[in-house]
């Protein structure tokens, strides 16, 4: 069974290679607005399935059944607000004043669909920032890296220095909960690069 990653995301295509399996990458559009009182967790389940069924509807298309396709999103809440990616330095500035000197919580979902089914994970993590000095958020915001990332900060990326303490799964944060899609795809018959991860 062919599997495809319905994300153009390269830390998700890295993080996929890491697992020893082949895939191709499909470019998928869907609405990612939120949705009124649906909580953290709801809203990246929803876009993972969401990103994953579209992938399915271009395979369709395309004559191709036999097929996997993984949809994931990541989200970052603090307070209770989902912090999208930032429309420009203002909004940006008040996300690193809002993640400051605190923790906050990062949700990744990984979704392995087929014609017949689809099957979500969804995993949090924590992430504790030390206090940050306007001159630095300034300047990484100058570098250009958060302009793209969800909560306006990588933390593969430059953002690593603001970060003292990561509970849970560094590689859902990054993009791709690997120990959940190693689960779902062993479990679909896909062997990743130790047959032991389908015991995990």
């Amino acid at each position: 069974m062919k599997l495809y990653l319905a994300s153009q995301s390269p830390r998700r295509k890295q993080l996929l290679t890491d697992l020893g399996v082949a895939f191709e990458v499909l470019s998928i559009e869907v609405d990612e607005s939120t949705k009124a009182l649906e909580s953290a967790e709801d809203y990246v389940a929803r876009l993972g399935e969401a990103k994953a069924r579209a992938g399915l509807d271009i395979l369709a298309g395309r004559g191709e059944s036999d097929v996997l396709t993984l949809g994931s999103d990541t989200t970052v809440v603090a307070d209770q607000d989902i912090l999208g990616k930032p429309r420009d330095y203002d909004d940006f500035a008040d996300m690193m004043e809002r993640l400051s000197g605190r923790s906050h919580r990062v949700f990744t979902s990984v979704a392995v669909a087929s014609h017949e089914s689809v099957e979500v994970k969804v995993v949090e993590s924590r992430v504790v920032f030390a206090e940050l000095e306007p001159e630095a958020v300034r300047a990484y915001w100058d570098s250009g890296e958060p302009q793209d990332k969800a909560g306006g900060y990588s933390v593969q990326g430059l953002g690593a220095v603001f970060i003292k303490r990561i509970e849970g799964s560094y590689s859902a944060i990054v993009g791709l909960p690997l120990r959940e899609t190693a689960q779902l795809l062993t479990k679909r018959g896909l062997a990743v690069w130790s047959g032991a991860l389908g015991r995990v």
